[in-house]
């Protein structure tokens, strides 16, 4: 039984979000946790949050469907991120000019399963 959950827009940069994603991608939903907790990156939090309503949306759809769902059973099965849309600003620079400052967002998306 997949379940996924979907946070979008983000205030981090994708390429900084799939270097802790590539940490979780395939693991235990515990494993995930504890690596999650212990990472010093700051794309944690986003992803700690999602992972749980993930986690959180299974077990919701195991209760739907009359059966039981123990949260141990649960992998990643798969974690992607896609780029948001950009917010586009101007920094004041030398001589009357301004230089674009482009903040990336993202769309994080992590699908658990069962076991297998």
């Amino acid at each position: 039984m997949q379940a996924r959950a979907i946070a979008r827009g983000v205030g981090m940069s994708p390429r900084k979000m799939r270097l802790v994603l590539d940490l979780i991608r395939g693991r235990g939903v515990n494993e995930a946790y504890a690596i999650l907790k212990f990472s010093k990156k700051g794309a944690t939090r986003p992803i700690e949050k999602t992972l749980r309503s993930a986690v959180a949306n299974a077990t919701q759809k195991a209760d739907a469907q009359g059966s039981y769902l123990d949260a141990d059973e649960l992998v990643v099965r798969e974690a992607y991120v896609n780029e948001g849309p950009r917010l586009k600003r101007f920094s004041p620079r030398a001589m009357g000019r301004a230089t674009p400052i482009i903040k990336r967002t993202s769309h994080v998306t992590i699908i658990v399963d069962r076991k297998e």
